[in-house]
């Protein structure tokens, strides 16, 4: 089986515990129908890997050298293509397609799952939005309410550390968030409801994944 799966943010809901009655916030995520489009083995490739496509495209949305990549196994253009590494990638062939409503996923309800996606951005903050920093005394007389504060010495070292937290662009990067629990599976409308939130903004594309405990290999064929 895949160790994963590619899917879009819908946005957030709440479902009741069955037991307890309690409010659980869930995000809905549509898992997209992919097609493999490229098996990699460790003989010609160096790793074990399937690539897949998703997301249907007209020739103008791809390019030349992806056309051909496509039309040469007499599939569809698609728009995106991304990689998942397998243990075995002998299991897989070309034109193979996974989705929820094939139940060739085994998502199920209770599962422990990693979602990777891209943060929201927003564009240039302050060192306090940006890292969380304490403001300073907001009375009469303060002259530095939300400044950094000293960025370094003057004469020893003499210049500003790397990686010194400051002021800059903020969000707008790949987050994965691990231990996020399946409370629903919606095969009939390739949909899984995952408890809490994930990374992204609604429309997002999203890569949901097995999670092992750290310190298990998870080990997919």
């Amino acid at each position: 089986m895949l160790p994963g799966c590619v899917a879009l943010k819908r946005g957030m809901t709440q479902i009741f515990d069955e037991k307890t009655g309690d409010a659980i916030p869930v995000t809905v995520v549509e898992v997209l129908p992919m097609t493999v489009t490229q098996v990699k083995c460790a003989a010609t490739d160096g790793y074990n890997a399937v690539q897949v496509g998703y997301v249907s495209a007209k020739a103008k949305h791809v390019s030349r050298p992806e056309q051909g990549h496509l039309t040469k196994n007499n599939l569809p253009l698609m728009r995106k293509l991304q990689e998942f590494r397998v243990v075995d990638s002998a299991a897989f062939t070309v034109g193979q397609s996974f989705s929820l409503a094939e139940s060739n996923l085994p998502f199920e309800k209770g599962e422990k799952v990693k979602v990777t996606g891209q943060s929201i951005g927003k564009g240039f903050q302050g060192a306090t939005k940006r890292w969380h920093f304490a403001r300073g005394p907001m009375s009469h007389g303060s002259k530095s309410h939300r400044l950094p504060g000293s960025i370094g010495a003057g004469t020893t070292p003499g210049r500003v550390l790397k990686g010194k937290k400051m002021a800059g662009r903020m969000g707008n990067e790949t987050v994965t968030t691990v231990g996020l629990e399946i409370v629903g599976v919606l095969p009939e409308k390739s949909v899984l409801l995952i408890k809490g939130t994930v990374p992204g903004v609604e429309g997002g594309y999203l890569t949901v994944s097995y999670h092992a405990k750290p310190g298990v290999k998870l080990k997919v064929s």
